[in-house]
Parts: C-alpha cells; sequence; structure tokens
C-alpha cells in the first residue's frame, strides 16, 4: 500500500501514474505540465483541475524527490524519478515523503 501524507492528494497519484506509464525503451518521457494536465483532463476526463494546480502539484513533487526537472526555469519538463516509481509501487514509507520546510 502507498504511504499517505498530508500534503498528497489525487492529483498527485494521476500525474505520477500517468508519467510512469509513459517511458521509450525504458526510459522515462518528460513532459510539461500543460501536456499532462491537457492529457489528464481533456483527452481522458480522469480529473476536473486546472492547469494552475498542475503546475503547482508538479513543483511540488519536484521538492519531494518524486519527479525532477528535465532543465532550469519556469515551464520545464517533468519526469519520473526513481523515488516516485518506489512511492508508486509502495516501497516508501511515509517519512520519506516529508517535505522540507526551509
Amino acid at each position: 500500500m502507498r504511504p499517505r501524507v498530508p500534503w498528497m492528494n489525487e492529483v498527485d497519484d494521476a500525474i505520477l501514474e500517468f508519467l510512469r506509464d509513459l517511458d521509450v525503451d525504458g526510459q522515462p518521457v518528460a513532459l510539461k505540465s500543460g501536456a499532462v494536465h491537457y492529457n489528464l483532463v481533456t483527452e481522458f476526463g480522469m480529473l476536473d483541475k486546472s492547469l494552475s494546480t498542475f503546475s503547482r502539484r508538479m513543483t511540488t513533487l519536484s521538492d519531494a524527490g518524486l519527479l525532477e526537472k528535465t532543465e532550469s526555469g519556469k515551464g520545464s519538463p517533468y519526469r519520473i524519478t526513481d523515488k516516485g516509481r518506489q512511492y508508486l509501487d509502495g516501497d516508501l514509507e511515509a517519512d520519506d515523503l516529508e517535505l522540507d520546510d526551509g
């Protein structure tokens, strides 16, 4: 079972699962928040959340080490990390997901 921490929500799981399932020859695909939002909201109708929510959540997931930016700067693409895959597989403890407040 996946660990749950107070800062995580349903958007986080959807983002991570979507990016986990996208890879080419075992390499994770990197997408901008707009592309993830478009697919999960418009194409698949899985969530009814704004683009700004996706942008915020992807930044938070990156801060927690579950996603990583592939470029510096605003609007950078993100890809899932090994830690993100471990979270989805239930191989992390809740303590491993705490955000650094500093």
